[in-house]
């Protein structure tokens, strides 16, 4: 395969990832109409009819707890327990791009566009269930607000394809130098750079 066809294969994914995004929205909007609830202050909002509804098939806490498999009660202090390398790991994060990120003239990361919390407000759901589900929203949430920030990290500092395939790679390793490019490596680090900065000015 030639770079050329790589680099198209790769435009082509890019477009179909846009469009993917629109319908995405497009079925939310859709989603909202069809189970009837709004954004009021950046909170949900459902009609009061839906909010009764939800309530009934709502599962009191004791009978989810006694109906539970006893070892998932049992490893709850294990997954619980995790909140708090979570927390210490944001707090870090968040220090070292405020502070690195400037100094770079990398753009911040903003948390909202990655960390979104916000299935407790559905009635159908007991404080148990809500609170599993913020905790997983966080979690997911910052794991890929994380990534993020390492991403553009890792374009401004070592901008080098791994000789390896790996899993999943963030979308800025497409952009970066081929392994054991010598020539080109230098020249390539100052472009990925600017484009860092350049994104700055326009956001």
């Amino acid at each position: 395969m030639s770079q050329n066809t790589y680099k198209e294969t790769l435009g082509k994914i890019k477009d179909l990832q846009d469009q993917l995004e629109q319908q995405f929205d497009q079925l939310l909007s859709e989603k909202r109409t069809q189970f009837k609830y709004r954004f009021k202050k950046g909170r949900v909002v459902f009609e009061k009819e839906i909010s009764e509804l939800h309530k009934k098939h709502r599962i009191d806490v004791w009978t989810y707890i006694k109906n539970s498999n006893p070892l998932y009660i049992l490893t709850s202090p294990i997954i619980y327990g995790v909140i708090i390398p979570l927390v210490l790991l944001d707090a870090a994060v968040f220090v070292y791009q405020q502070i690195c990120f400037r100094v770079y003239g990398i753009p911040i990361v903003k948390r909202a566009d990655y960390i979104v919390i916000d299935r407790q407000n559905l009635d159908y759901l007991n404080a148990i269930e809500k609170f599993n589900c913020m905790y997983c929203g966080y979690g997911n949430g910052l794991i890929e607000y994380i990534r993020e920030i390492f991403a553009r990290t890792e374009q401004y500092w070592c901008p080098i394809k791994h000789a390896r395939h790996a899993r999943n790679r963030h979308p800025y390793v497409e952009n970066f130098v081929d392994y054991g490019d010598a020539e080109n490596y230098k020249s390539c680090l100052h472009m990925l750079r600017k484009q860092l900065n350049e994104s700055q000015d326009k956001s």
